[in-house]
């Protein structure tokens, strides 16, 4: 080795040390960051639980100046600069939901060369201030977070990835790293091209995951097969579900059962709930959170000995995304997916009914920009409160429909909408000298405010209803009627931290929304049913293995069956086998058929059940009472 790279080696390695705490990286981490800073343009395949992170965050510390990422999901961005932050590391986020001042102070301390990692949407890249100044700031590197979205190929298609490449010519001795973990031999290549990477260093590590056991199972009663499979499986996991109510209900079912250790979690929580729980499961070695697909991004907990799908996931990605959570330290795991084909049809039903008509798509578009009364070229500075309920009454659409639209509206940074729970916002437009003008009662809340929100009399301030009340002795909904009269009235601001709200990114077009962005959404609409197409035969095929049918998804063609999975299982099986087996489990001691079952889940309950009654013909097991079996010593 050349002395070089040796103390290059040596560099990464103590920098691995210092901030992470490990000794050895993972898979082909450090043939990435080495290509990284040398200065090589680098595209990294990297599975759920491969570090992908790791790979821009340690050249980032390493080379001088401020290393660029840029993501198409806010939430991730967050996680990921809240976990840099807690290394020591300096990180900065640039989102919509930023005011003219704190903008300009994340840009100073990158100048000053105060921030290693500066996140940014890839929708920023077209925005004329950050242009002007990240001329003025230091970019080591720039990593491109989720590469696969430069792709037309999936749901998960954004436009403005399209802006990367043009962006770069303005920084053309700026190597890119461009990072994905999910991703066809089709979209890599895309990826390479749309990015305008030159002769790039390719690392691509095989979906292979040697201790998933995967299994995918049809059944009609979820909750028991669950709460047998958590009594049978002491030890820390996920249930994935897809709605919130599913995941309410589930964990309300699992605790009147008395599984006491499971919690809810989705996107509908306070930020503070949501840490907190989530920092109770990462400690834990038993705690089992029932979630949407809100959690998990950016979470490396090691021992996850299952992940299991209450519901089939909309995409092959996200279902391997989220089962590559589990057996991150290398031992066994257990991946389980529920399906039946009742709810097979039903998704089918939603997917189609929450895609509008262009008619529908025109009309909701026109009716929420109507609500808030925007002509044509207006944009509007103000943060609105959003009510789905009232463009459903004025469109006759559904909610599904309208929340579609919103969401792409948002994907393409058109517009911001917040659906999830956050800190009230209060801005006061009346200085606490002039209080006297007003009506004593107003001037006697308004001076309450001013009293217990530090700040209000110069800027915005974020706060909590709740503690405002509790501290001061207010009914909530009176609290907050009092201050929409005062917004009314022109005094003040507020933005209830529990409500749906909407900003405006860029001025109405009808033109562009009807003639360019229609198309667009429509194609969006179409991929995500073949991907639901994708993901069906893959639940529903009991011939081919179901590793092997993942690695075939992901362009690996010549791969082994895993012998692992409910297919390979089955298929080995014999009846002598499984006869075998359940002697196996009652030489433990008695067990009921739910403990069996869940005990053996490769197999079905009925096939259990059948096997049993030829042992106890035949006298090798008996009964110990209705409902427990036993071996016939």
């Amino acid at each position: 080795m050349l002395p070089a790279q040796e103390s290059q080696n040596i560099l990464i390695h103590n920098t691995l040390k210092q901030f992470w705490g490990f000794d050895e990286f993972r898979a082909s981490q450090q043939q990435i960051i080495l290509s990284v800073i040398s200065g090589k343009d680098t595209l990294a395949l990297l599975p759920t639980g491969g570090g992908k992170s790791l790979c821009y965050q340690l050249p980032a510390i390493i080379l001088e100046g401020t290393c660029l990422v840029i993501s198409p999901l806010l939430a991730l961005m967050r996680d990921q600069l809240l976990s840099l932050q807690a290394l020591g590391i300096e990180a900065e986020l640039l989102s919509s939901e930023l005011d003219e001042y704190e903008e300009e102070a994340v840009y100073n301390r990158c100048k000053e060369g105060l921030a290693k990692v500066l996140f940014v949407s890839p929708e920023r890249l077209q925005n004329q201030l950050f242009l002007r100044y990240i001329q003025e700031i230091n970019i080591s590197f720039i990593a491109v977070d989720e590469a696969h979205c430069i792709s037309e190929w999936g749901q998960d298609f954004r436009p403005s990835y399209q802006n990367i490449k043009k962006f770069r010519q303005e920084f053309k001795n700026v190597p890119c790293l461009a990072l994905t973990a999910t991703a066809t031999e089709q979209v890599v290549k895309e990826i390479s091209t749309k990015l305008g990477l030159h002769q790039p260093r390719v690392f691509k590590q095989s979906f292979r995951r040697e201790n998933l056991n995967i299994i995918v199972a049809n059944t009609s009663d979820k909750y028991a097969r669950i709460l047998e499979f958590l009594r049978q499986n002491q030890s820390s996991g996920i249930v994935y579900t897809r709605t919130r109510k599913e995941a309410e209900e589930l964990t309300h079912y699992l605790k009147s059962n008395n599984f006491l250790n499971v919690d809810f979690f989705h996107a509908g929580m306070s930020a503070k709930d949501k840490e907190n729980l989530q920092s109770k499961w990462i400690r834990s070695r038993f705690h089992v959170l029932v979630s949407t697909n809100a959690f998990g991004m950016g979470i490396d907990k090691d021992n996850v000995r299952f992940v299991i799908h209450f519901s089939p996931p909309s995409t092959l990605e996200n279902y391997y995304q989220e089962i590559g959570r589990a057996g991150r330290n290398g031992e066994e795991a257990v991946v389980v997916l529920f399906w039946n084909e009742q709810e097979l049809t039903t998704i089918d039903d939603i997917l189609k009914n929450q895609i509008p008509t262009k008619t529908e798509y025109d009309k909701i578009l026109m009716y929420l920009y109507s609500i808030f009364q925007i002509g044509d070229s207006d944009w509007p500075e103000q943060t609105f409160p959003l009510d789905i309920g009232k463009i459903k009454n004025l469109t006759k659409s559904s909610t599904a429909k309208i929340k579609n639209i919103l969401t792409f509206l948002h994907n393409q940074e058109l517009v911001f909408y917040k659906n999830t729970v956050s800190a009230s916002t209060l801005q006061s437009f009346i200085n606490a000298e002039d209080l006297d003008q007003l009506h004593p009662s107003d001037a006697y809340f308004m001076e309450l405010l001013f009293r217990n929100l530090p700040g209000l009399a110069i800027q915005k301030v974020h706060f909590s209803d709740a503690t405002f009340c509790k501290k001061n002795g207010f009914d909530m909904l009176h609290f907050k009627e009092r201050l929409k009269r005062l917004q009314k009235a022109g005094h003040l601001e507020y933005l209830d931290g529990q409500a749906h709200t909407i900003r405006f990114l860029k001025p109405r077009d009808d033109r562009r929304l009807s003639g360019e962005y229609w198309p667009l959404f429509n194609t969006i609409q179409k991929n995500k049913l073949r991907k639901w197409e994708e993901i069906k035969f893959f639940i529903k095929d009991s011939d081919f293995c179901k590793m092997k049918l993942i690695l075939s998804y992901f362009g690996e063609k010549e791969t082994e069956n895993c012998g692992k999975c409910s297919v390979c299982r089955a298929k080995s099986y014999t009846r002598r086998t499984l006869s075998t087996e359940i002697i196996e489990q009652l030489a433990k001691g008695p067990m009921g058929l739910a403990e069996i079952a869940a005990n053996l889940s490769f197999h079905s309950r009925e096939n259990i059940s059948e096997m049993l009654i030829f042992l106890l013909d035949i006298g090798k097991v008996k009964m110990l009472n209705y409902k427990t079996y036993m071996l016939n010593q």
